[in-house]
């Protein structure tokens, strides 16, 4: 307990719901600025045998980039260090045609990549990192049942027991399905118009399949596809991707096909999956073999694609949601990680900038905090619009990844985009963590030609908003550019018909 001019203090304690990715980094974060934190998880302790064998049984990958990096950076840099020696570079799109033929899109004329990372991993990676902290309290197997805001009490289950647990600030981390979110729209709902929730399913389901890896010539395991590549076999309605896997005896790559829900109610039978599988994805099937399709299509369920919208993000200075509880979206950028990441950094930093205080009176019973309010308002508010930005931006990108690749439209565009985007200098992502740490986003970061998948994937110092706002204006002025040339060339060719018939 602290003492100041004569006042006890004592450190203000932040109930962090989820213990995942987001949840761990938030807890992080908060540790790191002397808060009490404790974190509870509703599921077993990933790091334990069992759980770990359960994990071995299902590959997951995830896509991290710049945003997500340095989010982890800012908190700590050794942390976003010894992650990225577990991961696996890729560096552009293996679009696969329906000839087996192969078209290497790269990402980014500076080489830049973006990182498959297994995601049981990455959570365990951090959960050993709060067990290092004396002020990080970790709670599995245990399930919020309600929360009183007024209270500031957090109910928890814990088998047949339940107990209370008192905050100052209760974080939802909980995912797509959130309680903490649920909870927090029976009260918000009484101080304004209440909270704004939009839950959208898309007519496409995923199944999860997987190619095995080869053998070399020693016995030893080796990729089938070329590793630092995300390989996307685009079909125009449906689509298969593949990430490749890092683990230690592993050269496999996780394959996810989605496809729209009426056209796999079709395939009701093994048979019939098979042969469409074979028709539209034969290179594929030669990787993953029949037998092991067979077995992914009977045992691995059929999964739906949500995207979840919901404003405010916040209950006063009480609750905030962050991650997936606040913004799931479709996996078609590779950002719902870096985005829920992001937003521990930039909650922080509107924490910090706001005045927040990690202590209060020992004595006095809390009050309203009018600075920790004021910044979690803000934060509903000016994050709202890049978090809506990115949800649409990813359900965009599921055309361009299944349909426009495979157009020459699509390609020229994207030649035009690199060739402009050669005049402004390229800025790498390890030089702005100094500046993230201070500023959420600085105000003059989008300058030149950058092309939209840059300012998302590799420009954590650009908005989603600010991205999406940016490239709206470079392609209006690509087709404005394009018309002009198209009108120009008619005219000189109707001066040359007239030129030729005047002879």
């Amino acid at each position: 307990m602290a003492h100041k001019q004569g006042e006890f203090l004592r450190p203000r304690k932040v109930v962090i719901v989820g213990a995942g990715p987001v949840g761990c980094l938030s807890a992080l974060s908060f540790a790191k600025q002397g808060w009490e934190v404790e974190v509870f998880e509703g599921r077993p302790d990933m790091r334990e045998p069992e759980a770990k064998a359960n994990l071995s049984l299902r590959s997951i990958n995830l896509a991290i980039s710049s945003r997500g990096i340095s989010a982890l950076s800012v908190v700590d840099p050794a942390i976003a260090e010894r992650f990225l020696q577990n991961v696996i570079p890729m560096r552009g799109r293996m679009i696969h045609d329906n000839l087996g033929r192969c078209q290497s899109q790269l990402y980014d004329r500076d080489g830049q990549c973006i990182n498959s990372i297994d995601r049981g991993l990455l959570n365990i990676g951090l959960l050993d990192e709060l067990s290092n902290y004396s002020n990080i309290r970790l709670h599995f197997r245990t399930k919020l049942t309600t929360v009183d805001f007024h209270s500031r009490i957090a109910t928890f289950a814990m088998g047949e027991k339940s107990f209370n647990v008192e905050f100052d600030l209760c974080i939802g981390a909980d995912g797509s399905y959130s309680n903490v979110r649920r909870q927090m729209m029976r009260v918000v709902r009484r101080v304004n118009a209440g909270m704004d929730y939009q839950q959208e399913y898309l007519p496409h389901d995923y199944i999860e399949l997987s190619i095995p890896p080869g053998r070399g010539v020693n016995g030893e395991p080796t990729f089938l596809l070329d590793p630092n590549h995300l390989h996307i076999w685009p079909r125009h309605s449906f689509m298969l991707i593949a990430l490749p896997n890092k683990a230690a005896q592993d050269r496999s790559f996780t394959c996810t096909l989605f496809a729209p829900t009426t056209d796999l109610d079709q395939l009701d039978s093994t048979d019939k999956f098979v042969a469409w599988f074979e028709v539209h994805f034969r290179d594929a099937l030669d990787h993953i073999g029949r037998d092991r399709l067979v077995a992914s299509f009977e045992r691995n369920p059929r999964n739906s694609l949500i995207c979840i919208k919901a404003n405010p993000y916040h209950y006063k200075d009480r609750a905030i949601i962050i991650g997936d509880a606040a913004h799931a979206m479709t996996p078609f950028y590779g950002q719902g990680l870096n985005c829920g990441l992001e937003d521990v950094r930039v909650l922080m930093n509107t924490l910090i900038s706001f005045g927040v205080s990690s202590t209060v009176s020992a004595s006095e019973a809390p009050n309203e905090d009018k600075n920790l309010s004021q910044a979690l308002a803000y934060y509903s508010e000016h994050r709202h619009q890049d978090l809506v930005a990115i949800c649409d931006l990813a359900m965009g990108n599921y055309v361009e990844m299944r349909h426009s690749v495979t157009t020459p439209i699509y390609r020229l565009r994207k030649w035009i985009d690199g060739v402009l985007a050669g005049f402004t200098p390229s800025v790498p992502w390890l030089s702005l963590v100094p500046t993230l740490a201070q500023t959420t986003f600085p105000a003059d970061a989008a300058k030149g030609w950058i092309s939209l998948y840059t300012m998302v994937t590799f420009r954590p110092d650009i908005s989603y908003a600010t991205a999406q706002r940016k490239a709206q204006e470079q392609a209006r002025l690509i087709t404005q550019v394009g018309i002009f040339m198209i009108v120009l060339v008619m005219v000189l060719f109707a001066f040359l018909v007239k030129y030729l018939l005047g002879l």
